[in-house]
């Protein structure tokens, strides 16, 4: 008994390419959508950043840093930075939250943030709106 072999392409698809038709498919519309969500998550991170800031300059002495800070942030908004200071060491020696409640979309001030010991560092950790 003798199998009888049928001509290729004459009768469909295989199985085998049905199944990689599918898993492609299934591939394409999984791609786009982990970019879909990870464009979501990157619009909302940029846009929902309502206040950003940067350290101008610091002048450690003693038990004190003076801060030079500058933020930026929408009319209205009102919110909190934080800002530490390290030892020479790498401890931290002090660490403050400077609440800005201007009406101003751009703050320049000059902080001081206290510290435990002489601290040799300002480091901005971050802002965040009310």
């Amino acid at each position: 008994m003798s199998t009888v072999q049928l001509p290729e392409g004459r009768y469909g698809r295989s199985a085998d390419a049905r199944a990689d038709r599918r898993l492609k498919i299934i591939g394409s519309v999984l791609g786009a959508a982990l970019l879909a969500l990870i464009g979501y998550f990157a619009f909302h991170y940029v846009a929902g950043n309502k206040i950003s800031a940067e350290v101008i300059s610091f002048d450690a002495s003693g038990s004190a840093v003076k801060v030079h800070l500058e933020v930026r942030k929408d009319s209205g908004v009102t919110g909190y930075c934080t800002i530490r200071s390290q030892a020479e060491d790498g401890a931290e020696v002090g660490r403050a939250d400077f609440r800005f409640d201007q009406d101003a979309s751009r703050v320049d001030k000059v902080l001081t943030l206290r510290t435990t010991a002489p601290g040799t560092t300002a480091e901005l950790l971050g802002c965040h709106a009310d």
